[in-house]
């Protein structure tokens, strides 16, 4: 080294190289604990135990403010989902498949099963419930040229008339339909059920009579359907329970579906 010389023998490159891994192993660690604000800690799912203080990865708590007075939450809160499960386990291995035990549709099992969100609907930016029906958003109206689907017959998926269309709700963020208020036959049950606007499909009979197709449930089956708790307001648990039911119905349905198709 030359006299007077303070850095002469640091490599710059080299040093370069080793704050990049020092930055990057930084942001390894900040990531992986961002990614377990929630859903952790994991639970074995054949015994259910679990690290009740996974220290070394889960990062401090946060708190989120939420709109509209809806008062705040935490993360991560460690708190675990303590619904019974209506299903029983086919092998004793971890990651094996659940038999449902009972009406899987309701029991919220496999494709049927729905989030505990909270019971209380979603708002818009001006603080309005974010979906209601056509009778209470006035403001709304179907397009000219389009065709209205109020005093549309439904059919599900056995060839059977459920119900009939009484109204629409409407999404009023979006400007779009969301769900179809279903008057169902007496038959049926003879009540008031939302069918999601993404499990219907408009049909054409012969004379250009139209028709709603509903390809997930059978017509019976539209009598279970879950209920909402006021007529002209739906909640986010219920949302996700109505979603379910339907989205269960593509596999429960009826037996053969859950059969191979070889």
């Amino acid at each position: 080294m030359e006299t007077g010389s303070i850095v002469g023998s640091i490599d710059v490159a080299q040093v370069t190289l080793y704050v990049f891994w020092v930055f990057f192993a930084a942001l390894l660690w900040y990531i992986r604990q961002e990614d377990r604000r929630e859903g952790y800690p994991l639970e074995n799912d054949v015994t259910g135990e679990y690290d009740k203080d996974p220290w070394l990865w889960l990062p401090s708590k946060k708190t989120f403010n939420l709109a509209h007075g809806h008062g705040e939450v935490q993360f991560p809160n460690a708190m675990r989902d303590e619904r019974p499960i209506a299903a029983e386990r086919t092998a004793t291995f971890a990651g094996a498949p659940l038999q449902p035990t009972g009406n899987p549709m309701i029991d919220g099992v496999g494709p049927a099963s729905w989030a505990e969100r909270k019971d209380v609907p979603e708002v818009a930016a001006d603080g309005k419930n974010l979906l209601a029906p056509m009778r209470a958003a006035d403001d709304f109206s179907i397009a000219e040229g389009d065709p209205d689907p109020r005093g549309l017959s439904v059919i599900a998926c056995n060839e059977e008339v459920a119900g009939t269309v009484s109204d629409v709700w409407v999404d009023r963020a979006e400007q779009l339909i969301r769900y179809f208020e279903v008057q169902l036959d007496a038959a049926n049950g003879g009540r008031s059920v939302l069918l999601p606007h993404n499990f219907v499909t408009l049909g054409k009979m012969r004379g250009d009579e139209r028709y709603l197709k509903v390809r997930s449930i059978t017509a019976a089956q539209f009598a279970d359907v879950p209920a909402t708790a006021s007529p002209d307001q739906v909640t986010l648990l219920e949302e996700d329970k109505i979603m379910g039911y339907y989205g269960g119905g593509t596999l429960y349905a009826t037996p053969e579906r859950q059969e191979p198709l070889l």
